[in-house]
């Protein structure tokens, strides 16, 4: 990655979008949408639109998306052209597409030139293979978080966050959050009343509140429901007993250091914390399905109190269980 901008603030930022095979349709439409909003806005106030999109794939014949639309795409953009974004879709063509040399040579020899790079969901998969993440902090879908840390274990992969930014390297949780991503680099751009107004006109939150957790059903853990799957079922059953590290190596038949060893390479986490998660999700439940009052939620949930129940929902949801309960009951 260039240690300084290839691009002035005044100049034209072109964006490279790839695409591939069952890419996910609002990977790539959701970006391509706030910036294009982001060119009309400022042409509106009379200035050059900022933004040169370029949605491009392998062969430069369009990409029919797992929804079944054809893209229209250009061919590969070749090294030597200008770029300031290279932005990668995910979608479920995203593994394949990461074993695709062509196209992780090409990621590799686009990055070197980009001001920055950004992946949407399952795109991180590429930007991995490419070697763009090693060292580095990332963010994709949660039902993928499990499977992008095992397989790339130089990537620091957190599951909650909406997207991450580390330096030059932007990556996002699953479909929608592409959007959040896009807005967060139009802000960088443009500043913030520019991408507040994109936002206002797609009736989006320009940060939309709480992460990517509170939309998720216990998040990486179903990664590893082959192996402790019965675990967590019993962990659910019993959420307000003595679920220590002896208690849940015991229930899962094995010592508390093998069993330690192998819940974190199966899960990405240690067992309380998947425990706390647990929790979170049991109580996110009970919040948005029932009157019942947070306190003793708090205390069904295994939390003990209402201020530890609380610390978890900040940390985890970005949101306070009353702040979750007003956005998200029925």
């Amino acid at each position: 990655m260039p240690k300084s901008p290839r691009s002035s603030p005044n100049s034209l930022r072109v964006i490279d979008v790839l695409t591939y095979p069952a890419v996910q349709l609002l990977d790539v439409t959701g970006p391509v949408q706030v910036f294009a909003s982001a060119n009309d806005f400022v042409a509106s106030a009379g200035g050059t639109p900022p933004y040169l999109l370029k949605v491009v794939a392998q062969g430069g014949e369009g990409a029919t998306a797992s929804a079944g639309l054809t893209l229209a795409a250009g061919p590969l953009t070749k090294d030597g052209e200008a770029l300031d974004t290279l932005l990668v879709a995910g979608g479920e063509g995203a593994e394949a597409a990461a074993e695709n040399p062509v196209l992780i040579d090409w990621v590799r020899q686009r990055a070197n030139r980009a001001r920055r790079v950004a992946s949407v969901c399952t795109g991180a998969f590429l930007l991995a293979a490419a070697g763009i993440l090693d060292g580095r902090r990332a963010a994709t879908h949660w039902k993928y978080c499990a499977k992008l840390a095992q397989r790339f274990p130089a990537v620091h992969v957190e599951p909650d966050p909406i997207f991450v930014c580390d330096g030059p390297v932007w990556t996002s949780a699953g479909v929608t959050a592409g959007i959040d991503l896009a807005l967060a680099l139009v802000e960088e751009d443009l500043g913030r009343s520019v991408a507040l107004a994109v936002a206002r006109y797609l009736v989006v939150f320009l940060k939309r509140p709480g992460g990517q957790a509170q939309f998720s059903a216990a998040l990486a853990l179903q990664a590893a429901e082959d192996k402790f799957g019965a675990l967590h079922a019993w962990i659910n059953e019993h959420l307000t007993e003595d679920l220590s590290l002896s208690v849940l190596a015991d229930q899962a038949g094995m010592s508390e250091r093998s069993f330690g060893r192998h819940y974190a390479q199966a899960t990405g986490q240690t067992p309380a914390r998947a425990i706390e998660r647990l929790r979170v999700e049991a109580a996110r439940r009970l919040l948005s399905e029932t009157r019942t009052p947070v306190k003793r939620i708090a205390q069904r949930c295994g939390f003990g109190s209402e201020e530890t129940m609380r610390r978890s929902f900040v940390r985890l949801l970005a949101a306070t269980p009353q702040d979750y309960r007003s956005r998200f009951a029925f």
